[in-house]
């Protein structure tokens, strides 16, 4: 009951902000909520504030004890869903699967996968030496273990 409450605020929030879209909620069995957030164009401690509030003004705490968290996907969190893909093509992101870990470049994500892109120095098929190679892959959804933001600095 207390979660539908709480989840119902949530979507009423969200849909006040459609930039904005939720990456977890939970409710813990201490009335504990924690709720995960990411943007299109990123996320700001105002964005998690203004969606707290939503939550928090509209619930009574003599009514239930409870405690709130409201903060945004980290720079170093795994990327768990599409639209979080598609915010960051044309960064690179290290991106694990069973078979292998590759390191490149999001050039495209759709709502089933992604296409990663990079350069490899490859031996000439005839004579001596290497030249540079661009390599491309199509990466399904189901197929990636892990995959996160490489941040260079």
């Amino acid at each position: 009951m207390f979660k539908d409450t709480v989840k119902a605020l949530l979507d009423g929030a969200l849909e006040k902000r459609p930039d904005l879209f939720l990456i977890s909620f939970t409710v813990g069995a201490d009335n504990h909520i924690k709720v995960v957030l990411d943007g299109d164009e990123g996320i700001s401690l105002k964005d998690c504030m203004d969606v707290s509030r939503a939550i928090e003004h509209n619930l009574d705490r003599e009514e239930i004890d409870f405690s709130l968290e409201v903060t945004s996907a980290g720079a170093t969190t795994p990327l768990e869903m599409p639209r979080q893909y598609k915010k960051n093509i044309g960064r690179n992101l290290k991106v694990r699967t069973q078979e292998e870990t590759i390191e490149a470049k999001l050039e495209a994500a759709s709502d089933q996968n992604i296409t990663l892109v990079w350069k490899v120095r490859e031996p000439k098929p005839i004579g001596k030496g290497k030249h540079t190679v661009q390599k491309e892959q199509v990466i399904d959804f189901s197929d990636i273990i892990e995959a996160k933001v490489v941040i260079k600095f």
